[in-house]
């Protein structure tokens, strides 16, 4: 419990000190909540909040709970991921470094781990992938669209400019693939242990 507080404290931390800076520097709101990682830093804050919060209460999570928490570990991971790949040598701005470390690094590792330590067992079905895949398809098709309008685009690999949209295209493509495997991955983890509780039961 403490460990599910302290990091889902710490993500709202560091996403409440970088809104300040940026609203003090004029900086769009609309566009900091554009961000892939802030808003999937935000979720994942609020889940572990909520675990803790039924733990303390000593109630059992419903399914409803269970399944957020399995698409917090996989928009965690993907963050993760993508930033190592793709923005680890970008031009940040005025993301302060401690943040960037808590949002990017450090967050993404703790809801992870702390989904291997205690996976849900009831995450499987194709219903739940395809549940898993509409958050992700609505921000892409968000950011496209709201940057076709405005001219700005959260992340440079969703920018049409420098090599048009076959490109984005193909950034797209190979992020719903990761999203895919990440939940393939996140699943297969609970399944496992599901088999596991059941064996060490029987």
């Amino acid at each position: 419990m403490a460990m599910r507080v302290a990091f889902g404290l710490l993500a709202l931390t560091a996403i409440g000190r970088q809104f300040v800076i940026q609203v003090q520097s004029g900086f769009s709101i609309v566009n900091f909540f554009s961000f892939f990682t802030n808003l999937s830093n935000i979720f994942a804050a609020v889940v572990l909040l909520r675990g803790a919060a039924l733990l303390s209460a000593h109630r059992q999570p419903s399914g409803v709970d269970e399944l957020l928490r399995c698409l917090a570990v996989v928009y965690m991971a993907v963050v993760g991921v993508v930033f190592a790949i793709l923005l680890r040598g970008v031009d940040l701005g005025s993301l302060l470094p401690w943040v960037n470390v808590v949002l990017h690094y450090i967050m993404p590792v703790a809801v992870v781990v702390e989904w291997m330590i205690q996976p849900s067992p009831a995450m499987t079905g194709a219903q739940r992938w395809l549940v898993g895949q509409i958050v992700p398809l609505l921000y892409l098709a968000y950011v496209l669209i709201r940057g076709a309008m405005v001219g700005w685009y959260p992340y440079p690999f969703l920018n049409p400019e420098p090599g048009g949209y076959g490109r984005v295209a193909g950034y797209v493509v190979g992020i719903m693939l990761l999203f895919l495997f990440a939940y393939w991955a996140v699943t297969a983890s609970a399944s496992r242990a599901g088999r596991s509780v059941d064996a060490v039961i029987g």
